[in-house]
């Protein structure tokens, strides 16, 4: 396949970043588009610059990604798929530096704490830097043979740098969600375990949420994801995020769903895919 016919897939960094490693593992046949913002990924789908968005939804160590929860709704895209990468940290250097060449590392600032104890027992000093993967980038064109950058491994196979160290993250389980998105939202598509995806907004009345929420428990549907978070700057216009197992079509997921909707002013269902294995451990 030519890339000028070879379907395309956007995502938020520079290329090396855990997102790009995102794209890579989920869908490898497609080529990447990196993208500065959220909001850039999701215009480029829209615009036809690309088939797919990658979007990181949440973390297992520092919970959900900012401002995401915010732009699904209005983004015009719809979930297909989940894909989990995890977060392994590795220094790399200008090709020939040694291990004890480096004193000083960049790295995106959440980086950088995931990696402490390693670089405290080794004596080397860190700053932030605006990403990883243009840490890394910018430090291919540079002279500095005393300098490091914590990325991932595909930024130094990208960027030419040389790996000195892998896996050198405190927390071993440190895992990114993320969220493939189109602009169509097939429903069709069946597997033996599916999620779906909804916002909603419950109406100003007494217990509205309790009320809401007590379709899920009766008809023995298991809610995975409940998030709240503000609508339109009002602190009286709550919306809330969620996931469940099972799909719409599903007799107990479709009472609960009527249910909810009569407690609700909206809902609108964001995906309806499978649950990727990593979900629940392979």
């Amino acid at each position: 396949m030519s890339q000028q016919t070879a379907p395309r897939i956007a995502f938020q960094g520079a290329l090396g970043a855990y997102s790009h490693e995102a794209c890579l593992q989920a869908r490898p046949n497609m080529i990447p588009v990196p993208c500065t913002t959220f909001e850039g990924v999701i215009r480029a789908v829209r615009d036809g610059r690309a088939d797919l968005a990658m979007l990181p939804v949440e973390n297992s160590t520092y919970g959900r990604v900012a401002d995401i929860h915010r732009l699904l709704p209005h983004s015009g895209l719809r979930i297909i798929a989940e894909a989990f990468v995890r977060v392994r940290i590795s220094l790399m250097a200008q090709p020939g530096v040694k291990l004890s060449d480096v004193k000083h590392v960049r790295a995106h600032m959440v980086l950088i704490p995931q990696a402490r104890s390693w670089l405290d027992a080794h004596g080397i000093t860190s700053e932030a830097a605006v990403d990883s993967a243009g840490a890394a980038a910018d430090l291919a064109v540079s002279d500095e043979r005393t300098v490091g950058v914590l990325a991932s491994e595909v930024a130094a196979d990208i960027h030419g740098l040389d790996v000195l160290a892998r896996d050198i993250e405190d927390l071993d389980h440190n895992t990114t969600r993320f969220l493939l998105m189109s602009p169509d939202l097939d429903a069709s598509h069946r597997a033996e375990k599916m999620l779906t995806t909804f916002v909603f907004e419950v109406r100003n009345i007494p217990a509205a949420l309790y009320k809401a929420m007590g379709g899920f428990a009766t008809n023995g549907v298991n809610m995975t994801k409940l998030e709240s978070y503000m609508a339109g700057g009002s602190f009286t216009a709550t919306q809330f995020y969620a996931d469940i197992e099972g799909h719409p079509d599903d007799p107990a997921v479709k009472r609960a769903l009527d249910e909810l909707d009569y407690f609700t002013n909206m809902l609108e269902i964001l995906g309806v895919y499978p649950a990727h294995p990593d979900r629940y451990g392979r």
